[in-house]
């Protein structure tokens, strides 16, 4: 692997197409796409300052590194990438990329951020921006701290664990998503989604978990959660009190106690959900 130690890049394309390459403590400035289509590349130490620094790029691995605000579009239908230790301060970062390992990474603009990806593996990352991850699947999580609306919106085979959502309308459009020890605070949690499950978890929603097939809870909380469960499949069993609970279509709900149910005969049949309030031993 031939290495390059130290100095500035700038002009377009500047190592355009690059193979088999370490780059310490470089810069790139003035230039778009510095190292589109470049293949085993290492980085560390280094800083980009333009547009679309890494596009169409395979097996890249980044350490220490920052793209600027003005690096926007910076890694685009790239494979296999991997970053630690690393600032994101672009917007518009990954997108239709494959392969992304992310550890100890601060991502505080992440507008259009992690869109139409896959295969993700994100550890001790922290974000803020709306819209992360939309559309995006096959996605490990834990440790991560988001605060931004809609976040995994679209998202199918996520799992997330021990991780912070300060999020509104997190999980909407979802398919097969497991979060664990987690919490989220934000309203309208989980729309339109199915083969949803929450372990363990702290959730603070306004109508929370409507219209969603198959969502179940296990030892989870709800604070200021009302009207919860509207035209679901749920199971749930919730260590907490519930402020209300209205219209589930099917299924049992387990609760501390509940503040109000509302079941309408005229929307759903009322005789396929069970509801029953058991207050646990302490």
């Amino acid at each position: 692997m031939n290495i390059i130690t130290g100095g500035e890049f700038v002009g377009e394309r500047a190592l355009f197409g690059s193979l088999d390459l370490k780059i310490e403590n470089a810069s790139f400035h003035s230039g778009e796409s510095p190292l589109k289509e470049s293949r085993n590349i290492d980085l560390e130490g280094c800083e980009f300052g333009w547009k679309y620094p890494l596009w169409y790029c395979k097996d890249v691995r980044a350490y220490d590194t920052v793209l600027n605000e003005s690096a926007r579009s910076g890694i685009w239908y790239t494979e296999e990438i991997e970053m630690d230790r690393c600032v994101i301060a672009a917007p518009k970062t990954f997108r239709r990329s494959r392969g992304i390992r992310l550890r100890n990474v601060n991502i505080p603009n992440a507008e259009e951020t992690m869109w139409n990806c896959s295969d993700i593996e994100l550890f001790g990352i922290s974000v803020k921006g709306d819209y992360f991850g939309f559309g995006s699947e096959n996605i490990i999580a834990e440790d991560i701290d988001i605060d931004g609306n809609y976040v995994f919106d679209g998202g199918k085979n996520i799992t997330v664990r021990n991780s912070k959502l300060i999020s509104k309308d997190a999980f909407w459009n979802c398919e097969n998503v497991l979060v664990e020890n987690c919490l989220i605070v934000g309203e309208y949690l989980g729309w339109n989604s199915k083969n949803v499950t929450f372990i363990n978890c702290t959730i603070e929603s306004n109508q929370g978990m409507c219209y969603m097939d198959n969502v179940t809870l296990r030892d989870c909380k709800l604070v200021n959660t009302d009207l919860c469960f509207e035209y679901c499949t749920v199971d749930a069993e919730i260590i907490s009190h519930v402020d209300s609970v209205k219209n589930p279509i099917s299924g049992r709900i387990v609760a501390d106690s509940i503040g109000e149910i509302i079941h309408d005969p005229s929307k759903v049949d009322v005789t396929k959900t069970v509801i029953t309030e058991v207050k646990r031993d302490v």
